[in-house]
C-alpha cells in the first residue's frame, strides 16, 4: 500500500479575476521509502499540491474542492484539525521554500527546533534542547550547541536550510515534503543540502516528496517524476524512463531547454509562449498553444492521463496514439 495516495485532487482559489484552478485532478502516490519528483514552471501547482496534503491552503480564498488524500490508508482531509496538527509535523514534516520566512526572527534556532519536539513527543524541556542540539549535528553544522543559541538572521542561508531540515526530522516524520529546498542557494551549498537530505532518507527510511524546477536535481535524487502543467500531471513515470524517452510534448520542451556538457554555444530551444492564466484555461489540451506537435481535436478533447507502458502515464493524445495507449 502506497505511504501517500493522492486522489483527483482540486485546489481552487478565488480571485477578483474568478475562480483560479491551481490544482485541477492531480493523482500520484509516494511508496514507503521512494523519493519522488515534482516538477514543473512557476506556477503549475506543485506548491499548491503540497499545501493541499498538509492541509494548510489559506481559507478564504483558497479551499480544496474535491478529491482524495490518503496517508498510511487514513483520509487526511476527513480529520478534524486536531488530528491534522498531530500528523503534521510528527509524521508528515514540510521544509518551505525560504526558511528566513519560516524561521521566527526573535527566538533562537535551538528554542525553535525544541518547541516542535516537546509539542510532539512530549520531553520535558531539558531533554528537548538537548534534543534540539543532537538534530543540528545530524544535519551536519558544525558546533551544534553554540548554534543552538543563534538567532536565524545570524546563520547564513545554507545553515538555515540545515536548521529547516533539522525541525522537519526532529519527529521522525514518514514523509517529508520538500519545497525548493535549495531554491536561494548557491550551487555549492546546493549540493551540499541534497546530498544531506539523500543521505538522512536512506538512513531514516522515510518517503521523499520532493518539489523543484530543476530536473538535474529529479535526475540526480528521485526515483520517479511527475510532471505538471497548468494545475494538471502531464506525465509520470522512472526518473530515467522520462527523461531518455519523454512522451508529452511539454516534458520535451523542459528537457530540450537545458543547456548540455559538452556542447558549447548551443542556443537553448525554450518553450514559446506563456502558461494560461488558471482564470482563463482553453479548451481541450492546455498545452495545445504551446505545442509543436498539436492537432485540430487537440482543440476540442481534454487529454487525460493514459497508461503507455509499464510505470509511464501520458495526458496526450498525440503521444498515446504514437505509444499506443495501455500497452
Amino acid at each position: 500500500m502506497a505511504l501517500l495516495d493522492v486522489r483527483d485532487l482540486q485546489t481552487v482559489f478565488d480571485t477578483s479575476d474568478g475562480v483560479a484552478r491551481a490544482v485541477d485532478g492531480v493523482s500520484f502516490a509516494v511508496e514507503p521509502g521512494e523519493t519522488v519528483g515534482v516538477v514543473g514552471e512557476s506556477g503549475c501547482g506543485k506548491s499548491v499540491t503540497a499545501l493541499s496534503i498538509m492541509r494548510l491552503i489559506p481559507s478564504p480564498p483558497g479551499r480544496i474542492e474535491a478529491g482524495a488524500i490518503e496517508f498510511d490508508g487514513e483520509s487526511l482531509l476527513d480529520l478534524p484539525e486536531e488530528g491534522m496538527r498531530r500528523i503534521r509535523g510528527n509524521d508528515i514534516a514540510m521544509i518551505f521554500q525560504e526558511p528566513m520566512t519560516s524561521l521566527n526572527p526573535v527566538l533562537t534556532v535551538g528554542f525553535q527546533i525544541a518547541e516542535a519536539v516537546r509539542l510532539h513527543r512530549g520531553l520535558s524541556k531539558s531533554e528537548a534542547i538537548t534534543e534540539a542540539v543532537r538534530m543540528l549535528e545530524l544535519v551536519e553544522i558544525p558546533e551544534p550547541a553554540a548554534r543552538a543559541a543563534s538567532y536565524p538572521h545570524q546563520l547564513s542561508g545554507g545553515m538555515r536550510q540545515r536548521v529547516m531540515i533539522a525541525m522537519a526530522l526532529s519527529c521522525d516524520p514518514r514523509l517529508l515534503i520538500a519545497d525548493e529546498p535549495t531554491t536561494a542557494l548557491d550551487v555549492t551549498i546546493e549540493a551540499q543540502i541534497l546530498e544531506l537530505l539523500s543521505s538522512l532518507r536512506s538512513r531514516t527510511g522515510m518517503s521523499l516528496l520532493l518539489i523543484t524546477h530543476d530536473l538535474g536535481v529529479v535526475a540526480e535524487q528521485a526515483s520517479r517524476v511527475v510532471v505538471m502543467y497548468a494545475g494538471r500531471v502531464v506525465e509520470e513515470g522512472p526518473v530515467d524512463d522520462v527523461f531518455k524517452e519523454p512522451l508529452h510534448p511539454y516534458t520535451r520542451g523542459l528537457l530540450n531547454s537545458l543547456p548540455r556538457m559538452g556542447e558549447e554555444r548551443r542556443e537553448l530551444d525554450p518553450i514559446p509562449g506563456i502558461v494560461p492564466q488558471l482564470t482563463e484555461l482553453p479548451s481541450g489540451c492546455r498545452f495545445r498553444d504551446r505545442c509543436p506537435v498539436a492537432v485540430s481535436e487537440c482543440e476540442r478533447v481534454d487529454p487525460q492521463l493514459e497508461t503507455c507502458g509499464p510505470g509511464r502515464t501520458v495526458a496526450c493524445l498525440v503521444a498515446s496514439r504514437d505509444k499506443g495507449a495501455g500497452q
